[in-house]
């Protein structure tokens, strides 16, 4: 097993087969679901896995255990690809005492019976756990992204355990890739609405001497990568862009939309704007979430269907609204043959989001491009441009 830190090692395993996280998040590259031990006078080990793969977990444990058995088992997130092999580990070793707050508790019980585990340590915010050499201090971090999660600080070491948090998606075993694109896609997918409670817990933290975050999904940050993630998260928590320019999303059915949506795209960059443009009914939606948080301005451009909005436009619509977008310049571009009435119904579903400003120009395609309506094109441009 991989060595961490001083006394501390890697005993997690690698998802390779599973497709759709969550049922929902693409995930081509698999995830990880990692756990660690710390080896000291005490043993402590920090979160389980999935329960497809509990033996590979036990087997892991028992090859950095080197013959003994494990004191504790610190349990920071209850979701079950973290939570579902604990009463393998407390069958395995039924002396060892689990360690979670209060709320662990409750949802351990609803898991896997009243009255489990039967060796219960229940901890509360700022507490230390001692295993020798080792010390974890215990914050609680509720709603990032379920009540019940905490992190866990070695002060031996400055290795902060971060549950779901500073997590990516990936497999450790597969080529990585860049660590902001594959983290932006997962923390605006499953934590994204959280902002408020992410910016909370980052102020606890913010007065520790951090080295490494060894989070429950992906690789250890340490160096540049831990930096770079830090910066990062401050700036997803507060919903702030990290790029400049304008996102074009666009689902068009015969191509008439995403003549608009390109045209729109020529006129922004003859006026100096970086533009990305992306294809909602193509693209990973959750991809398209995180590409919507990374740019501060969004433009939707989608055709009017059964009197409604085209199902991929108000698939992705629906997820900004569900995940708090906000401090976003939004416009629209609606087609439709006889009828184009959805730039109306997309506003709707974004008008409860707080400290969005909606573009006063909006584009109607009735069919196809005509003057009147690359006219309205270039309004919108004007107006992006300001």
């Amino acid at each position: 097993m991989k060595q961490i830190a001083e006394d501390i090692f890697y005993v997690g395993v690698d998802d390779t087969k599973l497709d759709y996280f969550e049922g929902q998040f693409a995930i081509p590259d698999g995830v990880s679901y990692n756990s660690y031990a710390i080896i000291d006078e005490k043993i402590a080990i920090i979160d389980s896995v999935d329960a497809k793969f509990g033996e590979e977990w036990l087997k892991n444990l028992e090859e950095v255990l080197g013959g003994r058995t494990p004191d504790y088992l610190v349990v920071q997130h209850m979701e079950p690809d973290h939570s579902a092999s604990i009463k393998l580990f407390t069958d395995r070793y039924p002396l060892a005492q689990v360690v979670g707050n209060q709320k662990t508790f409750v949802m351990l019980e609803g898991y896997f019976g009243k009255g489990f585990p039967a060796n219960q340590l229940v901890v509360k915010e700022f507490e230390t756990l001692s295993f020798g050499k080792h010390s974890l201090r215990f914050i609680m971090a509720p709603m990032v992204h379920w009540p019940e999660v905490m992190f866990s600080y070695d002060i031996a070491t400055n290795t902060l355990f971060s549950a779901d948090a500073f997590g990516k998606f990936g497999a450790l075993s597969r080529k990585e890739k860049n660590w902001e694109d594959e983290a932006r896609r997962y923390y605006f997918g499953i934590v994204g609405k959280y902002g408020a409670q992410v910016k909370a817990v980052l102020l606890k933290v913010g007065s520790l001497e951090i080295n490494r975050i060894a989070p429950l999904h992906g690789p250890v940050l340490e160096g540049k990568k831990l930096s770079s993630a830090i910066h990062y998260y401050k700036k997803w928590a507060a919903y702030t862009p990290d790029a400049e320019g304008v996102l074009i999303a666009c689902s068009s059915i015969y191509g008439h939309t995403a003549q608009a949506a390109a045209r729109l795209a020529e006129e922004l960059e003859n006026r100096g704007q970086k533009v990305k443009v992306i294809d909602l009914i193509r693209c990973d939606w959750a991809e398209c979430i995180a590409q919507a948080f990374r740019f501060p301005k969004l433009v939707v451009a989608a055709t009017t269907y059964n009197g409604e909005i085209f199902p991929a436009a108000r698939n992705f619509l629906t997820g900004l609204a569900e995940r708090n977008y906000q401090w976003r310049t939004v416009g629209f571009i609606e087609n439709g043959s006889w009828a184009p009435v959805c730039a109306r119904q997309m506003r709707a579903r974004l008008e409860e989001c707080k400290n969005l400003v909606f573009a006063e120009n909006t584009v109607k395609v009735r069919c196809a491009l005509n003057d009147e309506s690359v006219e309205e094109i270039k309004k919108l441009a004007d107006e992006l441009c300001k």
